[in-house]
């Protein structure tokens, strides 16, 4: 077999239906460390720099077993098409690799129908190179969105699909790891823009004021979404109640940790926020589902491959967090989790308050990577990081 290019949605698609691959990455230590492929389950994910099949070609090929299907990942495409070259000329039967690079990894959006069976569908659509979850709720020929990602043309391709005018596009906070889409996707089709004044005030985007307690309904009835303000995230932190059954979170509940209050700069007075939301959130129905907008690690999903979890569930598995009774502990756990958010964020929050734009280039740089918007799972795997390099 001749070498051949594919698609990030195949390669989702091989890892999560078992394909029996090996995915070679052959991108630098710095760069596949901070940001590589992952899968609910497991494979063989090799990392040998294209710098060494150019340098020591015959030890790298030695590496890979024979027989096996390869598929490789670059940066950009064109070092992974030289490898793939070099393999086929070593008597590699079954090589491929990613055509456009990591990119298209990190920007692949899945979509995943959450309610089979009821009058309305509700859909996750989960981007696996950030670990990021966006939704779209529809009934009636109408399709409302949240947290969308820049990948626009998905997005309104999809309504189209499902033969859906878009009314309403959400943000349930303004975004820090990620460029949001919800200001293009208003502009291209006409929907509402909506968010908390509390992000959005001192933003240059047209968009409509949340108010604390509303609900918003399709032109034909459906389910009914209502507004609960949720800050400490960021002050205009906002969650969405479905059909008095789904709570799409944001970055407040997450099925591991909570939502970081960090990213600001203003610790101590976004966790004093934050205490009070969660103390809030407690006293919802542990029935409701909570919808997240990331997830750390695939381990969290189920077996359908959704991050959906009943928010009691939630409680129990975040026992350490939803048992803190004092604002002065709460605050304590906060600074012991605390670490430097990455740089980049700084520049994306003011992409999303349309304060600073940019080329397509370096918005794609800005974009490239997994998530850092918990309060604890990352800062425990830093710390152990430190350790081991320490020892």
């Amino acid at each position: 077999m001749a070498i051949f290019t594919y698609q990030a949605i195949d390669l989702f698609n091989w890892l999560t239906s078992r394909e029996d691959i090996i995915v070679l990455d052959v991108r630098n230590d710095k760069d596949f460390n901070s940001f590589h492929v992952e899968s609910p389950y497991p494979f063989e994910l090799i990392n040998i720099s294209y710098y060494d099949f150019m340098e020591i070609e015959d030890e790298c090929v030695a590496r890979l077993p024979k027989g096996k299907n390869i598929r490789i990942v670059c940066a950009k495409e064109g070092s992974a098409k030289y490898v793939a070259e070099i393999l086929d000329n070593h008597g590699f039967e079954n090589v491929g690799y990613l055509a456009g690079g990591i990119k298209t990894w990190g920007n692949l959006l899945v979509p995943k129908l959450i309610n089979p069976g009821m009058d309305y569908e509700l859909y996750q659509f989960i981007r696996p190179g950030k670990a990021s979850l966006s939704y779209g709720l529809l009934y009636g020929g109408e399709i409302m969105f949240f947290d969308p990602s820049r990948a626009v043309d998905f997005y309104l391709d999809f309504a189209g699909e499902k033969g859906c005018r878009v009314i309403k596009t959400f943000e349930t906070h303004l975004q820090a790891d990620y460029i949001s889409g919800s200001r293009e996707i208003a502009a291209r089709s006409g929907a509402q823009f909506l968010g908390n004044d509390g992000d959005f005030k001192e933003s240059k985007n047209d968009y409509i004021s949340l108010k604390d307690g509303e609900q918003h309904t399709f032109a034909g009835g459906g389910p009914k979404v209502k507004v609960l303000f949720t800050p400490g995230h960021t002050p205009g932190s906002t969650s969405f109640i479905v059909d008095d059954t789904f709570m799409i979170s944001g970055d407040m509940v997450f099925i591991t940790s909570i939502g970081r209050p960090d990213l600001g700069g203003m610790a101590v007075k976004w966790a004093e926020m934050l205490f009070e939301s969660m103390k809030m959130v407690k006293q919802l129905d542990d029935d409701l589902l909570i919808l997240p907008g990331h997830y750390m690690k695939w381990e969290e999903a189920n077996k359908n491959l959704t991050f959906a979890m009943p928010f009691g569930l939630v409680k129990q598995r975040n026992e350490e967090i939803y048992s803190i009774n004092t604002l002065d502990d709460f605050i304590t756990f906060i600074k012991d989790n605390m670490r430097p958010q990455p740089e980049e964020y700084g520049l994306i929050r003011r992409a999303n308050a349309n304060l600073e734009q940019f080329d397509d280039e370096k918005q794609e740089e800005l974009d490239l990577g997994k998530n850092e918007c918990a309060a604890t799972a990352y800062a425990a795997a830093q710390k152990e990081k430190e350790a081991k390099e320490a020892a």
